[in-house]
């Protein structure tokens, strides 16, 4: 692996000691590293010609597919910053980031910017981008990429003279409460991420990695530059179904993929093709704690694949790991500090927590982002520096404090627990989700499981639990049988108060479960959106 400063380095240099290697896939598509990077610069050329400057925002809304990496690497290569927005969000959400990340340009396909128009006819200094033909004119001045590339393509110009520290991009998380925040990520945010991913993966030149996750989400993001980095293949998916995912597995032949918990649960209940099953050499996840159950499944169906549990944060972008050899040792896990991270448990004076207490997590470390985008209240709350003495000499470090509540065991490995603002309080007493969720999934009758904290006049909250059926129970006997097995092994204030079976649970579109969605279930016994 080549590493360098910026995330343009690594790819500038397969594409000149190995060019024709294949870089990314998509469908039947491909691109070798030499035509990936001729790509990159002739985009990078548009972008100037469009005179888009170091520091503009670049939005790209597009789904998992070349051009998307495409035009976030040569924003980056110009000196802007990208700005990724997921594919599934809507008219209104797309406008906020829009008007948040104060956007110079939008690349996207000509549908959705048809669907965009009419909200776009007040945006006129927002540059537009076309990445295929436009079928009709909607109104608006967009410039078809491909046109412009032949029209910028004996410009030439050198790459932006960019350095780690600089700005590359702004991920706006999936705003489980209220409206999504940007976070600002350096080039050595993106760098380093995906070098230590690919360090403790083993990735190889000759691996193909499945990239099922939006590119808009952080790790979706990491994933391809993990392959990228190292020299192997990009394989871009579009999830859907999981039967579909598990035969492009076998077809484009995958040796590696991650994913978040409700993708592995889809991805273990079907089944997968004897090729695909012995080829895939690793599955890894993030995005929340892996059901226990859910695990053992995979490891019985995939039985060459090594399990990495990781856990990240879109503030600090790759944080821990836990290596496969100690998965048994230490069921529920989450790790360690992945290289050149120090992650820390910690009280909220800022002080160590003892083994087995619960607190914080900490990190700090070179995937630290630089803040919130235009919110500096929130990146004070968040990002918080310490003053540090060596010898003498004083020197600060940033701190980012993740918002998740977990502890470590006497040997210094993690345990996540939750989100503390997902914590259930009820009579005064925290719940974490996560234990009852696995109580819930480990019963062999529930697919799905999220459980919340419901409003309760007397006690504050009462424990919610919505879940899917394994099975053809009915909704009453599967609902007898939860309780049954929570008043077996749970003290009275964890057992759930309501409990909800549905036909499916809906996802956010980084594909986690909607958390939302099952509290107003429960609170307003709603379910349009899942019949209509």
């Amino acid at each position: 692996m080549q590493s360098g400063n910026n995330i343009s380095s690594s790819l500038e240099h397969w594409a000149r000691v190995s060019g024709g290697r294949i870089a990314v896939r998509y469908n039947s598509g491909r691109f070798t590293y030499g035509q990936f990077w001729q790509a990159i610069t002739s985009t990078a050329a548009v972008f100037r010609k469009l005179a888009i400057m170091p520091r503009d925002r670049v939005a790209i809304f597009i789904e998992n597919r070349p051009e998307s990496l495409i035009a976030a690497l040569a924003a980056a290569a110009v000196g802007a910053v990208f700005v990724p927005i997921n594919h599934m969000l809507r008219t209104r959400q797309v406008m906020h980031i829009l008007s948040h990340s104060g956007a110079a340009c939008l690349v996207s396909s000509a549908s959705r910017l048809q669907t965009l128009a009419p909200a776009l006819g007040g945006a006129a200094d927002i540059r537009l981008i076309a990445i295929d033909p436009l079928p009709e004119n909607p109104g608006l001045e967009i410039a078809c990429l491909a046109d412009e590339r032949a029209a910028a393509s004996g410009e030439g110009g050198e790459l932006a003279a960019t350095i780690d520290d600089d700005p590359a991009a702004i991920f706006y998380t999936s705003g489980s409460t209220g409206l999504p925040k940007g976070v600002l990520v350096s080039h050595r945010s993106l760098v380093q991420g995906a070098f230590a991913v690919a360090s403790f993966l083993e990735i190889a030149c000759s691996d193909r990695l499945l990239c099922a996750l939006p590119l808009s989400f952080d790790a979706g993001f990491n994933q391809a530059m993990t392959a990228l980095v190292s020299g192997g293949t990009a394989v871009l998916y579009n999830y859907m179904r999981a039967a579909d995912l598990v035969r492009h597995c076998d077809v484009m032949e995958i040796t590696g993929m991650t994913g978040v918990p409700p993708l592995w649960i889809d991805l273990s209940t079907v089944a997968w093709p004897e090729s695909a099953r012995m080829r895939l050499r690793y599955f890894a996840n993030t995005g929340g704690r892996m059901p226990e159950t859910t695990l053992q499944r995979l490891r019985s169906l995939l039985p060459a694949a090594k399990p990495y549990l990781m856990y990240g944060f879109t503030e600090a972008f790759r944080s821990t790991y836990l290596h496969p050899s100690r998965v048994d040792e230490k069921p529920g896990s989450v790790g360690k500090a992945l290289p050149n991270a120090r992650v820390t448990v910690r009280r909220p004076d800022g002080t160590l927590c003892d083994a087995g207490e619960v607190g914080e997590l900490v990190h700090v470390g070179a995937c630290a982002a630089l803040g919130y985008w235009n919110d500096p209240e929130a990146t004070a709350k968040r990002f918080r520096s310490n003053e540090i003495e060596y010898g003498g000499l004083r020197r600060r470090e940033t701190a980012v404090w993740s918002g998740d509540l977990a502890y470590q065991d006497k040997d210094g490995f993690l345990y996540f627990v939750g989100r503390k603002d997902a914590m259930i309080k009820t009579n005064g007493i925290r719940v974490s989700p996560t234990e009852v969720e696995e109580l819930a999934l480990g019963s062999g009758a529930v697919r799905e499981a999220v459980a919340v904290g419901v409003p309760d006049s007397r006690n504050g909250q009462v424990v919610g639990l919505v879940v899917t059926a394994s099975g053809q129970s009915n909704s009453t006997s599967l609902e007898d049988l939860l309780i049954q097995q929570c008043r077996a092994v749970l003290p009275a204030y964890m057992i759930p108060a309501r409990i909800r079976v549905v036909p499916e649970i809906p996802r956010s579109p980084n594909g986690k479960f909607d958390r939302n969605w099952c509290l107003d279930l429960l609170v307003r016994g709603r379910t349009e959106e899942l019949t209509a």
